[in-house]
């Protein structure tokens, strides 16, 4: 590792360690000073985490609530993807969407609701669309079961051109550069993939998931700078420290999103430690999501 590497990891981990500190009630011998400060910091900025989820368990949404609480975001764009490995039915992605649609009941005024679908089952997936934008969905979330560039994707993209809503699409979990996570399956989203379907519908809106996620972020934002329709989100566990001043340098500051992918520490701690300016962590803790929003007329200041 080099020394610039070193460095900037450290910031990352350095604001990750002292907000969960902070937030857990660790105390150590001695306090850091800046601990404080660094909070408050936190807390100034309003917040929509664009990548975050539920899950089958009774303490969620509650968990997910608790953690957004103690780190000041506002609203949490939520969606429960189908298990990795499975086949995608109908009954699997209806009860994904299920659950969303109770969590949004039971605090409507926290979460941005996301259906997810498998567009191998087009008459379902089209219907289950229409079910949850009519009870108060937007966007999409998409998973790892059909290529965000395969045809079977054409008339949902279509649709969500229509809706002016944008498409949520996982990026695929690489271990390395060139090794992808055992879990997933031959038809996982790259980056090349976003770009097969940016240039053929350059009105759709494409969010590219997770860039702190495991995969090759570095050929992922070099692979989507040109297309402005394909936005990235900053979400994962595997916080590097370049990550967010990369994104910046090819992608842009009005095209990439703040999102924790519930790693809610990390999220808010490698945004922190990005040195970006005011204006900027404005753009990317809240503006740049609320106004791709603003265009289906779903934005939180409404």
């Amino acid at each position: 590792m080099n020394r610039r590497k070193f460095f900037s990891t450290s910031a990352v981990s350095v604001s990750g360690i002292a907000l969960s500190a902070h937030l857990t009630g660790f105390a150590g011998k001695e306090k850091p000073v800046e601990e404080n400060d660094l909070m408050k910091e936190v807390m100034k900025y309003r917040k929509i985490d664009s990548h975050a989820h539920v899950y089958f368990t009774e303490d969620s949404p509650e968990t997910q609530i608790g953690y957004a609480d103690r780190l000041g975001i506002d609203k949490m764009v939520i969606s429960r993807p189908m298990r990795p490995g499975s086949k995608g039915l109908p009954e699997e992605f209806i009860a994904c969407n299920d659950l969303i649609l109770k969590s949004m009941k039971k605090y409507p005024d926290r979460f941005i609701g996301q259906p997810t679908i498998n567009p191998a089952f087009p008459k379902q997936a089209m219907e289950e669309i229409d079910r949850c934008m009519d009870h108060g969905m937007t966007g999409l979330k998409l998973y790892n079961h059909v290529k965000i560039s395969d045809p079977l994707f054409y008339p949902v993209i279509e649709k969500y051109i229509d809706m002016k809503m944008i498409i949520l699409m996982h990026m695929g979990i690489g271990k390395s550069r060139v090794i992808f996570d055992a879990r997933e399956p031959e038809n996982v989203s790259t980056p090349d993939d976003f770009v097969i379907a940016a240039k053929r519908y350059p009105e759709a809106m494409f969010q590219l998931a997770h860039l702190a996620g495991g995969g090759d972020w570095l050929d992922a934002c070099k692979a989507v700078a040109p297309y402005p329709n394909v936005f990235v989100d900053v979400s994962g566990s595997n916080n590097e420290g370049d990550i967010i001043p990369y994104a910046m340098e090819y992608v842009g500051e009005d095209r990439i999103f703040f999102g924790c992918d519930n790693s809610f520490f990390q999220g808010v701690g490698h945004m922190m430690a990005a040195e970006l300016t005011e204006s900027q962590q404005k753009k990317l803790f809240f503006d740049n999501y609320n106004n791709v929003l603003k265009k289906s007329g779903n934005h939180v200041d409404r």
